[in-house]
């Protein structure tokens, strides 16, 4: 299994963006996609096939197949992960069973208490690391494996995960406000030092440095899909300037805002 790309969409609800991830689309021969809502209300069509999008459901597009999202209240945005993956010639038996499951995986309700598998995946199947890489592969087979007999997917039993699963969803929904380590570990009802052993033990990360790194998602999206000053989005993003914002953008992704923004905004075209 090779992990191509895993992203974490928050919110869309930008015309670009509602454009973008509405286009009926396809991806590379031998690619497969999951496709998993956290929040939001619309519907999925693949292969023309309609289904409503809830909080918590689970989709599997199959190589070949067409398909896109649609929006239907932005006052209720769509916020996913998306997991793209191929399979070596070794894998058939593992094609062979999502082309035969495929239904199973066609809207499922798996719940909303996957955000830290699917959040693990993306942070280690995108890892320069090739242990973690091959990590999130298996965590990934052991995903398919499991759906595919009817059982729940990776269960996260010790409490630790039950922490990081509430705190990611603190953060992710606070990407437009500020919080701090020992607010958080108040909502958490932790020590601040514990949870700062906890995410370096689960996701290899600080929960702060984790923070800013969603910010800096974030601001990737709005360069790319709107037309508002890099002073703008600093300001919504609670940075304390917009010099703060460009230097710290430009230690996660490597460009200045304006850069990036002129670098990949041609891709949407």
């Amino acid at each position: 299994m090779h992990i191509a790309d895993v992203v974490f969409i928050y919110q869309m609800k930008t015309e670009r963006e509602l454009d973008w991830h509405g286009r009926f689309h396809s991806h590379e021969a031998g690619h497969f996609e999951f496709h998993y809502f956290l929040q939001g209300e619309g519907s999925f069509l693949n292969n023309r096939v309609s289904r409503t999008i809830r909080k918590g459901s689970l989709f599997l597009c199959l190589p070949g197949e067409h398909h896109r999202i649609q929006a239907e209240d932005r006052n209720r945005p769509i916020s996913y992960y998306a997991v793209l993956f191929s399979l070596n010639d070794q894998e058939g038996d593992v094609r062979g069973l999502l082309h035969r499951c495929s239904s199973q995986f066609d809207g499922i309700q798996i719940g909303t208490t996957y955000r830290f598998f699917f959040e693990q995946i993306k942070e280690r199947g995108m890892s320069p690391s090739e242990n973690l890489r091959r990590s999130a592969e298996h965590q990934l087979l052991s995903f398919i494996y499991t759906q595919a007999e009817g059982a729940d997917a990776p269960q996260y039993g010790d409490e630790g995960n039950y922490h990081i699963e509430k705190a990611l969803r603190i953060m992710q929904n606070m990407v437009f406000d500020h919080i701090t380590l020992e607010a958080l570990a108040a909502r958490l009802r932790l020590d601040p030092s514990y949870v700062v052993r906890l995410f370096r033990k689960k996701m290899n990360i600080s929960p702060m440095k984790y923070y800013t790194k969603l910010k800096v998602e974030a601001a990737s999206s709005m360069l790319i899909n709107t037309d508002q000053t890099v002073g703008a989005i600093a300001e919504k993003l609670c940075f304390s300037s917009e010099f703060h914002l460009s230097r710290t953008f430009k230690q996660h992704t490597g460009l200045a805002p304006s850069h990036y923004r002129v670098q990949y905004t041609q891709h949407l075209v």
